[in-house]
């Protein structure tokens, strides 16, 4: 029996991050996945810290950026990649109201730090623009796709890694450890995205499974070095590569890509941009999203030893350190967890 301080289900961004922190304060572990996850894989990887929908903030933008960004840098530096694209966001408007309703944002305290107060009037003949550009600051991308490919490879040579299925009724409890086969562990994390459904401890979790699709086209005339927010995000790539996306899909959870979606991407797309492109991809993948969009972290109400790290949806980029974060220490040294993150809000 090989005895560890963790075992983690998952190894999407939110199982990658507790790892991180794991190594930080030197605990042993070893990670359980079967890379049937993939919203980690297919995500669009930007920090942003406002929602462009409305200009309001994201929830503690400042405190998330402030933790993510080194660790990425981190990241980068250990597993020699690059990750970390920083690139600005440009949000189109589509009228005057929309350009007063930016003015009146970029004045709040909240948001004057992230929001330029001037409207930009780029001559950019790809893009259909009668109202200009506002500028977010403090933005980038996240290469997730590398990230997790790397990082899998990177514990899987350290022999931390298990590439099979986590079979729920096999995992042992005790009051003070859990085993399963042939480990032995203080603690258990379930961190494993959408898959948490069929997970029989957490499935009365209210975690809403979303599906979501984005594309990629090959437009050479497009000629943009900044994200563009119109009805779809636009994501530069390099080499005349864009992503576009994303879908919002409740009722289908299939890992299957549709027709429906890319009709939908590209009669939106069509309507911000006109030059020629051609789609040379395209993607699917399951968030897992929850009604009050806050992630659900925390203790099982009946097994001590057990956890769960999910629900980081659309942002997780920049809410996975500092939940992962908050996680560990809720472990290890008994601080309390944010009432707003706690799974206990649903008990």
């Amino acid at each position: 029996m090989k005895k560890v301080d963790y075992i983690i289900v998952g190894s999407g961004l939110a199982g990658i991050l507790f790892c991180e922190v794991l190594k930080q304060h030197n605990k042993s572990f070893v990670v359980y996945d079967n890379s049937s996850q993939h919203s980690s894989t297919v995500a669009g990887g930007l920090y942003n810290p406002v929602i462009l929908k409305r200009f309001t903030r994201v929830w503690k933008a400042k405190e998330q950026l402030d933790l993510a960004l080194p660790i990425y840098h981190e990241l980068e530096h250990n597993l020699n990649i690059k990750l970390d694209y920083k690139i600005p966001i440009y949000r189109l408007f589509a009228s005057v109201e929309e350009q007063n309703n930016w003015f009146e944002a970029s004045d709040k305290p909240s948001l004057s730090h992230f929001l330029s107060s001037k409207i930009l009037n780029p001559t950019i003949t790809s893009i259909k623009c009668n109202f200009g550009y506002g500028k977010v600051l403090e933005t980038g991308r996240i290469d997730t796709t590398t990230l997790i490919k790397c990082y899998r490879e990177d514990l899987n040579k350290n022999n931390q890694f298990k590439k099979e299925t986590f079979v729920y009724n096999e995992l042992s409890l005790n009051s003070s450890y859990v085993t399963y086969h042939n480990y032995k562990a203080k603690y258990i994390v379930f961190a494993e995205g959408f898959g948490v459904v069929k997970n029989s401890f957490y499935n009365y979790l209210p975690l809403k499974p979303t599906k979501g699709e984005l594309l990629t086209i090959y437009a050479p005339d497009l000629k943009i070095d900044f994200v563009l927010k119109s009805s779809v995000f636009l994501i530069p790539l390099g080499n005349h590569l864009y992503l576009v996306g994303a879908t919002y899909e409740w009722d289908d959870t299939s890992p299957n890509i549709t027709d429906k979606a890319k009709s939908e991407l590209l009669n939106k797309l069509d309507k911000f941009i006109n030059c020629d492109y051609k789609v040379v991809n395209q993607v699917a993948g399951i968030r897992p999203t929850v009604k009050d969009r806050r992630p659900l972290v925390g203790q099982h109400p009946k097994h001590h030893n057990m956890f769960v790290l999910n629900g980081l949806g659309t942002r997780g980029v920049m809410i996975g350190p500092y939940v992962a974060k908050q996680l560990f220490a809720y472990i290890e040294e008994e601080q309390p967890l944010e009432k707003e993150i706690d799974i206990r809000r649903f008990i």
